[in-house]
């Protein structure tokens, strides 16, 4: 069997969404994303975005309809541990089986914050030499021990930060939450580089 982009080697092992403390991690990690911050990435990828996306924690798709509102031509693969009834793949992305280098698109998303960077790492490992992992993460993911030696292994490329707030509201419920604390970034990350990460602002 093939799998949707044609690709023998990979294989993805589905997990129906009642497993791994699910009800906990809707409860504190589904903080969905207002769309607009698609458009703002878009914009400064410019021609280096990949034909074929995934993304792994769609939620509801506020980004995903983004993006194919934005760019039709699009094939975007949407998945998600737990089903809202939006019709994406319920898939466990963290503990999916797949093969190294397995995925030849680009993986946008904004993962559930308190794995945000096994999210990353998986992600890396997943996609080929050449394409982005893209990540919409609050700045604060740049402190700590761990991350500092994530950071060596795998630099980003290019981190463009927000000078302005962005809203991620719980359950989706963008109209019940007022202005943002938090500061984001999108964090890019290109397979196979190897240097200083450039900051530039949005």
């Amino acid at each position: 069997m093939k799998d949707w982009i044609g690709n023998k080697k990979s294989t993805f092992t589905t997990l129906g969404a009642s497993n791994h403390s699910n009800h906990e991690r809707e409860k504190n990690d589904y903080y969905a994303t207002e769309p607009r911050v698609i458009d703002e990435l878009f914009e400064v990828l410019g021609s280096d975005l990949s034909s074929s996306i995934w993304e792994p924690a769609c939620g509801e798709l506020h980004l995903s309809k983004r993006m194919k509102e934005l760019l039709p031509h699009l094939s975007i693969k949407n998945s998600d541990i737990i089903d809202r009834n939006v019709g994406c793949e319920i898939i466990d992305f963290l503990k999916a089986e797949m093969t190294t280098d397995c995925f030849y698109g680009d993986i946008i998303t904004n993962p559930p914050y308190k794995y945000a960077q096994e999210f990353c790492e998986k992600s890396i490992k997943t996609i080929t030499t050449g394409h982005l992992v893209c990540m919409f993460l609050k700045l604060t993911f740049l402190e700590g021990q761990k991350r500092k030696k994530f950071f060596e292994k795998y630099p980003p490329k290019i981190i463009y930060v927000y000078s302005s707030r962005r809203k991620c509201a719980l359950n989706g419920k963008f109209n019940e939450i007022g202005s943002s604390a938090s500061c984001y970034a999108w964090f890019i990350w290109e397979k196979g580089f190897q240097g200083e990460p450039i900051i530039r602002w949005i």
